[in-house]
């Protein structure tokens, strides 16, 4: 078996590692397929190599079917952190500002945590960063005004019920692997910055810098937890967290696009 010998940031490597296991206890309820962990130490991860290979249309809709019970293995509230870690997240864009796994929620609706915990704190990173102005900021600031104040509020899909759904939290394209198993070619998550949350923002951050046949993944998770109606007008709105940690993290022209995104919601 081969291995891949990841070295990082030790508390980083730590909150990856409680992630990939919690997402892994969904396998049992027939969740996406996560890489396994072979042996972890201070500021290192060994993992299983996944070989490359092509996605297929029957590959990506198993993974999207697989992420939907994912998904409805549920969290225990909106921001918890994985089990066994405690404090907040260390994050190239910040701390990401999660609680204990069993503590008492900070937050009981989605669109609270959203607006408080994932898009306000780094507004004023990005500012302070220069890659907001004041106007851009103020625009942040309506949309989480009106998260606040309920104007989108929306069910989760329908397996995940009225809780809060188990995220991997970070996943854009690349943090799906495209293996092969005994059964085909499928997709493999990797890299989780996993909490409690909505299930449209996974979704949505697959959409956002792309991953290969969306469609089928989507196709596939519609197939057994369809999502909740006007599903597609709420993309960018779920999409506005990443955007923002991008412009704190890297400037450039992700200010202006979180910014004409957020536009669409203020």
């Amino acid at each position: 078996m081969r291995i891949f010998h990841k070295t990082d940031d030790p508390e980083t490597l730590r909150f990856e590692a409680a992630g990939l296991r919690w997402l892994a206890d969904a396998t049992d309820q027939g969740g996406a397929p996560v890489v396994e962990i072979l042996g972890e130490g201070e500021g290192w991860l060994d993992l299983v190599h996944l070989p490359a290979a092509a996605a297929t249309a029957e590959g990506a809709a198993s993974f999207g079917r697989g992420l939907a019970r994912t998904h409805a293995a549920g969290a225990p509230s909106f921001g918890c952190a994985p089990p066994g870690w405690r404090g907040p997240v260390p994050r190239s864009s910040g701390p990401m500002p999660l609680h204990d796994h069993d503590a008492a929620p900070v937050h009981t609706r989605w669109a609270d945590f959203y607006a408080e915990e994932q898009i306000r704190p780094y507004v004023r990173r990005a500012v302070a960063r220069g890659a907001l102005d004041e106007d851009g900021a103020r625009v942040l600031d309506r949309v989480a005004d009106r998260l606040a104040a309920g104007d989108f509020d929306h069910d989760q899909p329908a397996l995940v019920g009225p809780r809060a759904a188990r995220l991997h939290g970070d996943l854009w394209g690349g943090n799906v692997v495209w293996t092969r198993d005994a059964d085909g070619p499928c997709g493999v998550l990797i890299d989780p910055a996993a909490h409690g949350g909505h299930a449209e923002t996974d979704l949505a951050a697959l959409d956002l810098f792309g991953v290969d046949r969306l469609p089928d993944i989507l196709a596939g998770y519609q197939e057994v937890s369809p999502l909740a109606q006007g599903w597609r007008e709420r993309v960018g709105l779920h999409q506005l967290t990443m955007l923002i940690m991008h412009a704190v993290i890297f400037g450039g022209s992700y200010g202006p696009q979180t910014v004409r995104v957020a536009r669409r919601y203020a």
